[in-house]
């Protein structure tokens, strides 16, 4: 089986950090995957979005078109990239920055106040996390747990103290989608 996600949103909303931990679990865990990033020349504030591939088997090419799973952080992503979810597929957005709902039928959105969520938490650093909690609830590509190991695993050591607020944004993006009525 092969799963292919887009993650895009501004430059500083942690897209390319998301789409690396989710390589790195799934790396972890056995699988194949890539890992693509694309941004701007803008360092906070432009566009930034990576498409990651998870695999039982050798991927053949990386590139994407029709994802089954996008995380649209911000409101140029939903617009962009909702017409191309597979049908069937998951869309995640991110309703704390995209004020309009979905408008495809044949696809499962969330819609997900992911910076309140994770303004609550901690800070709104954590609103990647709560986004790929909300992901994993719909699109389970990896178990939870996979997540929380790569980021014990692969996160710098002068970031492991935000271990645990990170684990609670996972598990609450997680809790939202899998209790939310569709969008």
């Amino acid at each position: 089986m092969q799963t292919e996600i887009i993650i895009a949103g501004f430059g500083g909303q942690g897209v390319l950090f998301v789409g690396q931990v989710l390589a790195y679990a799934g790396m972890d865990t056995g699988k194949h995957v890539t890992w693509i990033p694309s941004y701007g020349p803008e360092m906070r504030g432009g566009t930034a979005n990576c498409t990651v591939i998870v695999a039982d088997e050798e991927i053949g090419a990386p590139l994407v078109r029709n994802p089954q799973a996008v995380l649209a952080l911000n409101l140029p992503s939903a617009d962009k990239y909702e017409p191309l979810v597979r049908p069937n597929g998951v869309l995640v957005v991110n309703k704390s920055l995209v004020p309009r709902s979905v408008t495809r039928q044949d696809i499962i959105s969330v819609l997900i106040p992911a910076n309140e969520i994770a303004e609550q938490i901690a800070d709104r650093r954590l609103t990647n996390m709560v986004m790929l909690g909300a992901l994993l609830a719909k699109q389970p590509v990896l178990p939870l747990d996979a997540i929380k190991q790569a980021l014990k695993n692969h996160l710098p050591e002068r970031h492991k103290a935000f271990l645990p607020a990170n684990f609670e944004a996972l598990e609450a993006g997680y809790s939202f989608a899998e209790t939310s009525v569709p969008a």
